[in-house]
């Protein structure tokens, strides 16, 4: 397999091109890190920034020769502004981006990749995000999973971008075991060990304990069975007190039954410093763990650090 790692440009309005080109540089200008995005777009963005880097444009990957410069494998892409292209053309653009980066990572020509920030509304007749489209493309449907990881802990909700109203309905027992094996299983891959996992209930104080709630209806059953699979499982656990200090330093992995319900947590614990992985997949897939930032997008104030963690993070994971 090729060590080489791909950065998606990802949503051309948006901090993607700043926080790449500052993470090349910071990481002082990685050689085996090439970008698949529009060429000229991304060159005139980083110019009307003021950073300085060396771009080449390459329109296949056998053409990356290590050199020190940031490669870029160019994709179509009509535009007349630079910080506002047209809706269409970019969801056409982000699309195709993707469909190259699975390819090379499926016949792997890549070690995996790395997509900078996306409008999640380009998904929303069909998927409810890169996740869910990652994993349809891979064959994996319901078996993917999210999770959101740093160095002191990782958690990963059951559910994704589904609206709260919705989410009673979508937990259950299989979902939860589908999405449990998922995790231990590439967990242990990844990291060359067993995760020890900690679940939260759904409702406030897990429904106080109530015969017929879906913490002792689903979340438990689901719990009992996975622990007689020789996973380190356990819970449920309040949701208002899961993320204190003892839990922090006990669990490996908090796993949530919505997106907020861990990831408002573990943002306010963390910051910048996560990165989102998508596990399940045939191949390696990452993303910082933040959206485009329109309100500062051509102000050179954004932040490269979670890309710059998932770079160390995908370099450091042996094929």
């Amino acid at each position: 397999m090729s060590n080489l790692i791909a950065i998606i440009a990802g949503e051309p309005n948006s901090i993607n091109s700043e926080i790449i080109a500052k993470a090349w540089k910071k990481k002082g200008k990685v050689k085996n890190i090439f970008v698949i995005g529009n060429y000229d777009i991304l060159k005139k963005q980083i110019q009307k920034l003021n950073i300085k880097i060396p771009l080449i444009q390459i329109n296949k990957v056998e053409s990356f020769t290590r050199q020190d410069k940031l490669y870029v494998l160019d994709v179509p892409l009509k535009f007349k502004s630079i910080f506002n292209v047209d809706t269409s053309a970019s969801k056409t653009y982000i699309f195709k981006s993707f469909e190259i980066a699975h390819d090379l990572a499926i016949n792997k020509k890549i070690k995996g990749f790395i997509n900078t920030s996306i409008e999640k509304k380009i998904f929303t007749n069909k998927f409810l995000g890169v996740t869910e489209y990652l994993s349809n493309k891979n064959k994996v449907n319901n078996e993917e999973v999210m999770m959101i990881h740093n160095k002191q802990l990782s958690v990963v909700p059951l559910t994704t971008h589904v609206d709260i109203k919705n989410v009673t309905n979508k937990i259950t027992f299989n979902l939860i075991k589908k999405k449990i094996n998922t995790l231990n299983k590439f967990y242990l891959k990844l990291f060359k060990k067993r995760p020890r996992i900690g679940v939260l209930g759904l409702n406030p104080h897990n429904s106080e304990n109530k015969y017929n709630s879906i913490e002792n209806k689903i979340i438990k059953p689901a719990i009992i069975k996975l622990k007689k699979q020789k996973i380190d499982i356990h819970g449920p656990f309040s949701a208002d007190t899961a993320f204190n200090e003892k839990n922090i330093n006990t669990y490996d992995v908090l796993v949530g039954m919505y997106h907020d319900q861990v990831l408002g947590p573990f943002k306010a614990l963390y910051g910048y410093d996560a990165i989102n992985i998508t596990l399940g997949l045939k191949y390696l897939r990452l993303s910082p763990d933040h959206g485009v930032a329109r309100d500062i997008v051509g102000l050179n104030k954004a932040n490269p650090q979670s890309l710059i963690s998932a770079i160390n993070f995908l370099s450091r994971i042996n094929d």
